[in-house]
């Protein structure tokens, strides 16, 4: 079972390194690919470049034999749309069950994303929230969350897509954006990313 994590990682920081860990040893995953956002469609584009943005990443991942890159975002032409990656994976992989990784709040803007009903025909969704916070989706969304919701992390194994499932995660209160904001002021960013990526991005000048 492979887990699908998404995001522009400008820069990538121990919130999601954490996340995508706990969501792995959860989930009992065989392996979790980062998927580096090429072009955003609903933002503007990434501070770092996709180079620096992908040696970020190689540096944040390492010696976790789990984790993968997959730079399909960065070579397709055009918007990085997850329901085109998750399409292309699924090609790849055949009928191996596929979990897209999301954070509660990106879970309840889902309906924003191009072609959104399709990523459950695509993989399982799996919501990362913080214990005892109550998911905010509404309307079609809150009715397809509960009508598609699984039993168990076992249960996604039984079918290739499909399954919803919140799991319970530390979230950390740190964000790519707050990283940029503090660097900006000239503070010191250190213990919220990994050492080498903090070290990468004072020899890169990155955000300053």
């Amino acid at each position: 079972m492979i887990g699908i994590f998404g995001g522009t990682f400008d820069p990538v920081h121990n919130g999601h390194c954490r996340i995508a860990l706990e969501l792995c040893q959860q989930l009992d995953l065989d392996e979790v690919r980062f998927v580096p956002c090429g072009q955003p469609p609903h933002r503007g584009m990434p501070q770092a470049s996709a180079e620096q943005r992908l040696a970020m990443l190689q540096l944040a991942i390492a010696g976790q034999p789990e984790f993968s890159i997959d730079e399909c975002e960065l070579r397709r032409d055009g918007p990085s749309y997850m329901v085109d990656t998750l399409a292309a994976i699924r090609g790849e992989e055949g009928d191996t069950p596929l979990c897209l990784l999301l954070g509660s709040d990106v879970f309840t803007g889902l309906t924003g994303w191009h072609h959104w009903r399709r990523l459950f025909e695509l993989a399982h969704l799996v919501i990362a929230h913080r214990p005892g916070v109550e998911l905010q989706a509404e309307g079609e969304l809150l009715s397809l969350y509960q009508r598609c919701r699984g039993k168990d992390a076992s249960s996604l194994r039984s079918r290739p897509a499909g399954y919803t499932l919140t799991c319970p995660v530390t979230q950390l209160d740190v964000s790519s954006s707050g990283i940029r904001a503090e660097l900006a002021r000239g503070g010191n960013v250190r213990y919220l990313l990994p050492d080498d990526v903090w070290t990468y991005m004072r020899q890169q000048r990155l955000y300053l």
